[in-house]
């Protein structure tokens, strides 16, 4: 089928049409023909004002709960929420049931989302179903399509372990993920430690939590020489001791949500669980160092932490719910309300596509002549709303559902398929 996408701007600094207004023909899964304007006869035609086109995006950080906790999320259900989000690539976390720590799990996972128009790429676990105590066949699971290597939700906390980890997976030059987060010093937090924790009276995550997690998993790292990506960073002390340690040439990299960009430990003052997260909201001077960290190239790329909780796991004492927020849906208009004004569109679809498949040995998706479809296209002039009726994810927590943001997603073009938002 021949389909024709018109005065859409390219915005790939790899490509030679990067900021050009130009028309795109795709015919087989290829870009047949780039020009400024061509005259031609196609099956569909994609004509929007405002459009705009890029690499597709890559989501290097998300749980879709299956198997084990469908109730919460599907591999179906997230992979339609990450095409609605415009991400064409996603990396899943280990974090079902049973864990994602056996090759077996992998290849179910990875027949799930078969035939599907986002590429799944699942992550195996680096312990015996995340339980931090031996570790799990890395080698096979790479065999068998895992792109990583992480506990996700439950970070190694044993420095033995994440030490035999990272010699292990250098074996087939493969990637460690780790959330920083020292479970003795957040035990019983709540939220970030801090004057708000204080004045609501609720336990805090003290920075430190992260920062000393950061420093020890970089210290594995030089002395084992291997590579390492840390995910969630939310603190201006993390981002000190990682870009100290990128200039030393470690082969280390990161990533941030989008709510630690949008949001910070004052939205705590609702008491709303939504909000609850791991690791948690930090103060404004942190969201600030993150922006400026995005801005300087000491973070790499954008992770969503999507964690899809059910409404029960979230209508409950606060103390009790559970952790999470739903986001990969509109993650780029949280993102680019957020860091509009000092990121370009450039910078962005660096880090949301460039980078992340530099990192984790993704194939380019360069908008050139004769090159395979892997794209986005959204309109970043245009605003757009999240409503809860057209949400594709199963599950709702999410604090930006209802709410007008900057920048809007119109869908994806990946292998053969386009998909584009209602």
């Amino acid at each position: 089928m021949l389909v024709l996408i018109r005065k859409a701007r390219i915005v790939d600094p790899q490509s030679e049409f990067n900021g050009k207004i130009v028309d795109l023909l795709i015919e087989h899964g290829l870009i047949k023909t780039i020009a400024a304007s061509l005259d031609v006869k196609a099956e569909q035609v994609i004509d929007i004002p405002g459009l705009h086109i890029s690499p597709g995006w890559v989501d290097v950080f998300a749980d879709y709960r299956e198997p084990g906790f469908e109730h919460k999320e599907t591999i179906e259900s997230g992979l339609n929420a990450a095409a609605a989000g415009g991400f064409t690539n996603v990396l899943l976390g280990p974090n079902t049931q049973p864990a994602l720590s056996t090759k077996s799990s992998i290849q179910y996972v990875a027949q799930k989302a078969k035939g599907h128009i986002v590429s799944l790429h699942p992550m195996g676990a680096i312990t015996q179903n995340t339980d931090g105590k031996d570790l799990a066949e890395m080698m096979d699971m790479h065999t068998y399509g895992a792109l990583a290597f992480t506990d996700g939700w439950k970070p190694v906390q044993n420095a033995g372990l994440m030490l035999k980890a990272l010699e292990y997976v250098r074996s087939f030059k493969g990637t460690v993920i780790q959330i920083p987060l020292d479970n003795a010093l957040s035990a019983g937090g709540l939220m970030h430690e801090g004057p708000i924790s204080t004045s609501l009276g609720m336990a805090g995550i003290p920075a430190l939590a992260e920062t000393l997690m950061v420093h020890r998993d970089i210290e594995l790292l030089r002395y084992t020489n291997s590579k390492l990506h840390i995910s969630g960073v939310s603190t201006a002390q993390s981002l000190e001791l990682i870009k100290k340690a990128k200039s030393e040439g470690l082969a280390l990299s990161c990533s941030v949500t989008p709510y630690h960009l949008a949001l910070t430990d004052e939205a705590l003052h609702s008491y709303n669980s939504v909000y609850k997260v791991s690791p948690p909201l930090r103060s404004e001077s942190d969201r600030q160092a993150l922006i400026a960290g995005l801005a300087d190239g000491t973070i790499d790329c954008i992770a969503s932490h999507h964690r899809p909780q059910e409404w029960d796991a979230k209508a409950r004492e606060f103390e009790y719910a559970s952790d999470g927020m739903n986001v990969q849906e509109n993650a780029f208009s949280i993102i680019w309300n957020a860091v509009g004004k000092q990121l370009s569109l450039e910078k962005l679809v660096q880090l949301l596509s460039i980078n992340p498949r530099k990192i984790f040995g993704l194939p380019d998706a360069v908008i050139a002549e004769k090159n395979k479809l892997d794209f986005t296209i959204f309109t970043p002039g245009e605003k757009s709303t999240l409503s809860e009726a057209n949400i594709k994810s199963m599950s709702r927590n999410n604090p930006f559902i209802g709410k007008e943001l900057n920048g809007k997603v119109l869908g994806i073009i990946n292998q053969t398929n386009v998909y584009l938002n209602q």
